[in-house]
């Protein structure tokens, strides 16, 4: 018996066709910001995390403490919910914020460098203290007065506060070597 397949089902094949192949390498790149916001965590913490990356789009679903971000410009990294409430105001520019509980943030696979004294330099000065971090963890404190004994020196050879002074003040220890430094 044959089987007649007129134009429209042809037509309608091939843009099924065409749009699996347009949205392949979407695809593709989604896997490749999953992978890069996951190399910020440690394993067993990535095996739950939920993964967006910065324009607020969901990557992957999770069921963990954890959200992932891949590498979009600052380093991947990956934030518990304070570290997200953080971000917010800091993005926003909310000179009002006040960290309310200690926040855990992990930065594993480094960052592409900051100023350790103004929050939004945007690249290295003669006089900002640009820092590129190698692997690092991020904490957040409720109360100022436990970062006063902390040294905000980057130089020091151990955990500094970054910001100090600022609503978005937070203690940078790092976990591994530190990359050459930008001249």
């Amino acid at each position: 018996m044959a089987r007649n397949f007129g134009v429209c089902t042809y037509t309608t094949l091939a843009a099924v066709v065409l749009a699996t192949v347009i949205s392949l390498p979407a695809v593709a790149q989604d896997e490749d910001k999953i992978e890069s916001a996951l190399s910020a965590a440690p394993q067993e913490m990535a095996e739950n995390a939920k993964v967006m990356d910065m324009q607020g789009n969901v990557l992957r679903e999770g069921t963990g403490e954890y959200t992932c971000f891949p590498d979009e410009g600052a380093g991947p990294m990956c934030l518990d919910a304070e570290w997200l409430t953080w971000a917010d105001a800091w993005m926003n520019k909310k000179e009002d914020y006040k960290t309310t509980q200690f926040g855990l943030a992990y930065m594993l696979a480094g960052d592409t460098g900051a100023s350790n004294i103004d929050p939004f330099a945007t690249e290295k000065t003669a006089d900002n203290q640009w820092v590129v971090e190698g692997p690092h963890v991020m904490i957040l404190v409720p109360d100022p007065a436990l970062l006063e004994s902390i040294t905000d020196d980057p130089n020091a050879g151990g955990p500094y506060v970054m910001w100090k002074g600022t609503p978005y003040q937070h203690i940078m220890m790092p976990t591994g070597p530190r990359p050459e430094q930008p001249q």
